[in-house]
């Protein structure tokens, strides 16, 4: 058995003593000189980033991606350029409402986000276990994980605030009944599917876009828990997804999924009448089917939970060759949001991190800031030099190409306009009786304590996705 190595402090200088601080005298006080005690001091003060502000819980994990079926017709990326191909991988699951201490089985969506090291950069698809969100415009997205959070004088959760919120957003009605469904409190992490949720778009080697959603299907099968038992292992496991996605890899019983992609032309979605690139709504699956692409597969469990979960930092902004953005307002304002929150979190030089680098050559002008631990660019120059003669192609980034904007720039309410109601109403009756009873059981109980004005508001958009709905929240409520 080999002996431990000796403790030196961070800058490898060796520790003389760890168990007894320098002091005047065996009674102190202590003396101001004693560095290692000040650097142990100082950095267990130090040793907690702040929390995310959303999917602040998390469990992390590798794996591999492999190509089973041919797109590269729809994309140019090198990751889908044969079938058999493969693409390490890292994914973190999250609840997304709760901090970092909650249970793993509130009733709360789930993120699923994964990271694709391909030879041409991170592709980071930041999703979640639903296809759709509550609202379809960024600049509510504060104001709606405020009501997800706790109420600034009682710091208590407020049921209040979140069915104020929902009840002045019908917007939200879709998302809302898959919350408070079966599917808002799965089987741990193993026993949901993911989606990327938003409109992204694909891009051929003949520079043609086409829109595409992404799917992945567990191959483990859907399982959910009841409320009671969701209720149940908080109290008694609150780190139950944690526990077992830990444990299946550790015991080789790794989690696979299946990866499809929707696809819609620019002329289909020019002719659609709910807005393609709303995220509170879904492209039905008749009119745009599922297209296999390949399988995801967990096999490795982090090291170090800190360096490479909680230090992860994923941005929807992370696109390769081959893909690109759409006009969803939601992933616009995501691709702000998210790298501007991993600077404030973790650091300006985040990506420089083992867990976020790009395990293919990078190169680019930015220097300095704190934690810069490579060699900062060496000798190299920090500018880039200017092109006299504007060669430049047009095209936007790595080359995808531009779209048309149209219309008047102005701050749309198009609410009005909307309907908000008929896929959420859709989805009511896709559900069997015994599904319906625990939907609108669960949503009676969450809204009990709030006051009849909201309760009323609520309930109006219930009855205009299905009078039923409405009906059985209605009377489960005692109205």
């Amino acid at each position: 058995m080999s002996s431990a190595p000796s403790l030196t402090t961070t800058s490898g200088i060796p520790v003389a003593d760890n168990q007894n601080s320098l002091s005047a005298g065996p009674r102190g006080p202590l003396l101001l000189q004693d560095f290692h005690l000040l650097e142990k001091l100082q950095h267990f003060n130090r040793e907690r980033i702040p929390e995310r502000v959303v999917h602040a819980k998390g469990s992390g994990a590798y794996g591999t991606f492999v190509v089973t079926h041919d797109i590269s017709q729809h994309s140019k990326a090198k990751l889908f350029s044969s079938i058999g191909k493969k693409t390490d991988i890292f994914v973190r699951f999250s609840t997304v409402g709760g901090e970092r201490g909650s249970a793993d089985t509130e009733r709360d969506p789930r993120g699923f986000a994964i990271r694709f090291y391909t030879e041409e950069g991170n592709w980071d698809l930041t999703g979640n276990n639903t296809p759709i969100f509550f609202i379809k415009d960024p600049i509510k997205f504060p104001d709606f994980i405020h009501t997800q959070k706790r109420d600034p004088q009682t710091h208590l959760k407020s049921a209040t605030m979140m069915w104020d919120f929902w009840s002045h957003a019908p917007e939200s009605l879709h998302q809302v009944t898959i919350l408070f469904s079966d599917r808002g409190t799965p089987d741990g992490y193993r026993h949901m599917d993911g989606f990327g949720s938003h409109t992204f778009s694909l891009i051929n080697a003949d520079g043609q876009r086409i829109w595409a959603k992404w799917h992945l299907k567990t191959a483990q099968g859907i399982k959910n828990l009841s409320a009671e038992d969701a209720v149940r292992l908080a109290g008694e496991d609150p780190d139950y997804a944690q526990r077992d996605l830990f444990h299946a890899i550790a015991n080789g019983d790794f989690p696979k999924w299946h990866v499809f992609v929707q696809l819609m032309t620019e002329a289909q979605a020019a002719q659609q009448n709910n807005n393609p690139f709303d995220l509170t709504k879904v492209w039905p699956h008749k009119d745009f089917p599922l297209i296999p692409v390949g399988t995801l597969t967990l096999h490795r469990n982090p090291e170090n939970y800190f360096a490479e979960v909680e230090q992860a930092a994923f941005s929807p902004a992370n696109v390769v060759p081959g893909m690109g953005f759409s006009p969803d307002k939601m992933l616009q304002g995501r691709l702000f949001a998210y790298h501007d929150a991993h600077l404030y979190r973790v650091g300006t030089n985040h990506q420089h991190l083992p867990i976020n680098r790009p395990r293919c050559p990078m190169h680019n002008q930015q220097r300095d800031g704190a934690m810069r631990f490579d060699d900062n660019g060496g000798s190299t120059i920090n500018y880039a030099t200017v092109d006299a003669q504007g060669t430049g192609s047009g095209d936007m980034g790595h080359g995808e190409p531009a779209w048309t904007l149209q219309g008047m720039a102005g701050r749309f309410d198009g609410r009005s306009e909307e309907d908000n109601y008929r896929q959420a109403g859709d989805l009511f009756r896709l559900m069997t009786p015994d599904a319906q009873d625990r939907l609108t059981t669960n949503i009676a109980n969450a809204m009990r304590s709030v006051s009849t004005e909201i309760q009323q508001r609520q309930l109006a958009h219930f009855d205009q996705a299905d009078p039923r709905y409405g009906q059985a929240v209605a009377k489960k409520l005692g109205r």
